[in-house]
């Protein structure tokens, strides 16, 4: 095909970008530059708006902390001791911010007494069970019951600590606390200075000592590695006798369920928020 000379060229062959019937040519003409259409949103996210400047005189820092929905948490000062009810009425045990230390031996009952009582609070309160915080340790977890080294040791202080912290920030915030853990009054190492170093004077201790006979039966309950022998139940519960004569409070637990003895820790507490313990 032969064209005459001076004549315009038809469009060069070949795919033209952009739908077929959007394009208009005229001989004589230049072709008009064809854009692409553009991409359609991706299904399932929205299309973020174009940025804008801010206005004239706005700051251009990053928005103030109380802006941003982060709460301002206050620091965990050392939990101090409770203040004593003022006039004759009782204290109020349901309605108190106060930090509880339950100890008992294992098969005490301790977790299910300490999370029974948080649950059933007219106060926002929390459980914190050195046992699952020792557990967070996956991998080279030192149990214990394996024999007492250095290197349970160090994991019990570090998840005391950890306690500790917990409870303080708690209570700095308004929420109740109860851990639970088998304290010997016999061993320094796992006593009451610790507790008190790292939660305050403010702490108020509570031992929950059913019978040997209890505490047998429900460990035989138990599965996994909180599940210990007859033998070493037995010297537990031998041990854990020490805090007769100690000034703590004792709730002997034998002969009731959970939520009963839920509320003799109510009791218990009441009468430790008039007079604290010495310990």
């Amino acid at each position: 095909m032969q064209h005459a000379v001076g004549a315009p060229l038809p469009p060069p062959h070949g795919p033209v970008p952009g739908p077929v019937a959007a394009m208009s040519w005229t001989p004589g003409h230049p072709v008009p530059p064809q854009q692409p259409p553009a991409a359609p949103p991706a299904q399932g996210w929205p299309t973020a708006p174009p940025p804008t400047a801010p206005p004239h005189g706005a700051p251009t820092g990053p928005p103030p902390a109380e802006a941003t929905g982060h709460v301002q948490l206050p620091p965990g000062a050392p939990v101090a001791l409770p203040s004593p009810p003022t006039g004759a009425s009782a204290p109020d045990a349901a309605h108190a911010a106060v930090a509880v230390l339950l100890i008992g031996p294992a098969g005490a009952g301790k977790t299910s007494v300490a999370r029974h009582w948080a649950d059933t609070r007219r106060v926002p309160t929390a459980h914190i069970s050195l046992d699952d915080v020792r557990e967070w340790v996956r991998s080279g977890f030192a149990d214990p019951q394996t024999g007492w080294n250095d290197h349970s040791e160090a994991q019990y202080r570090l998840a005391r600590r950890t306690c500790g912290f917990a409870a303080r920030n708690f209570l700095a915030n308004g929420i109740s606390c109860i851990l639970d853990d088998a304290v010997f009054p016999d061993r320094p190492v796992i006593g009451l200075g610790g507790w008190k170093r790292h939660v305050g004077p403010g702490l108020l201790p509570i031992v929950l000592l059913p019978g040997l006979e209890i505490v047998l039966e429900r460990n035989a309950r138990r599965t996994g590695n909180r599940r210990l022998s007859d033998e070493e139940v037995a010297r537990i519960h031998g041990r854990m006798a020490g805090w007769y004569g100690s000034g703590l409070p004792i709730i002997d637990n034998s002969a009731q369920d959970v939520p009963t003895t839920a509320r003799l820790l109510d009791d218990v507490v009441a009468r430790s928020i008039a007079s604290p313990p010495s310990w």
